[in-house]
């Protein structure tokens, strides 16, 4: 359950970081858009999902916090 938490959390910042994203482009401010994404806020929020994703996918622990084992 701690990860989906983790998970969620993550998605929630990034969806925050998108709509600020929205806001920049509303306001005209397309090189502010273009930073934010390369470089600030959007950027981080990415990778820190990213990095989530990643490692669960190398470290496969089951919901209870076991590796996964073959049937009995």
């Amino acid at each position: 359950m701690a990860y989906e938490k983790q998970l969620q959390d993550a998605m929630e910042r990034l969806d925050q970081s998108l709509a600020s994203l929205l806001t920049l482009i509303k306001r005209g401010d397309q090189a502010a858009a273009v930073r934010f994404m390369t470089e600030g806020d959007l950027k981080e929020k990415y990778e820190e999902l990213q990095n989530m994703i990643t490692i669960s996918q190398t470290n496969p622990i089951g919901a209870r916090g076991t590796s996964q084992t073959k049937t009995f």
